[in-house]
């Protein structure tokens, strides 16, 4: 066996040992810029979606909001031509939204535009075309004492339910 020697030399001083310092929290690390980078995406593309269905819906209550006021309108007045008029120009002019080349279509062409909006089993009834939407031709062309009430009431009644399925249909278009 190995004995030890009595005398050994005097421990050197060492100090204790020493953790280095704490990771700084700047400049992050590249995954957490990675991250920042999806969320800023991810923020920017949930505001663009709010901002589209706010618009949306905006547009689907003025155009409701002008359908009543025509109505209103036009029950007050009791002139059928003009109310079968503006019923026409905002059937036109939401049409326009959905489709720019609904500004070039006339007569026959436009009522098939209109049916074409509702769902194939009622476009293929064509409440436009052979239905009381027949009356967008020809009623505001007539004389105001020509009497025209239900011609208008089912036009009234034809141009809610095109309003209501176009607005929920194309809800996310706008």
């Amino acid at each position: 066996m190995s004995a030890v020697p009595a005398s050994t030399p005097p421990a050197l001083p060492l100090r204790d040992i020493h953790l280095p310092p704490a990771p700084s929290w700047w400049p992050p690390a590249p995954g957490w810029w990675l991250l920042a980078a999806v969320v800023v995406v991810a923020l920017w593309w949930l505001v663009r979606v709010a901002r589209r269905r706010l618009r949306a819906r905006r547009w689907r209550a003025r155009v409701r909001a002008e359908f009543e006021r025509i109505v209103a309108d036009g029950q007050r007045a009791g002139d059928d031509a003009r109310l079968a008029a503006a019923v026409s120009q905002l059937l036109r002019r939401t049409s326009l939204l959905l489709d720019p080349a609904a500004a070039a279509l006339q007569g026959e062409a436009w009522l098939d535009f209109l049916d074409r909006q509702f769902p194939p089993a009622e476009a293929a009834r064509g409440p436009f075309r052979h239905g009381a939407g027949r009356a967008l031709l020809d009623l505001p062309y007539r004389r105001r004492d020509a009497a025209a009430g239900d011609e208008a009431r089912d036009l009234l009644a034809l141009a809610r339910r095109w309003f209501e399925h176009v607005l929920v249909m194309r809800a996310d278009h706008v």
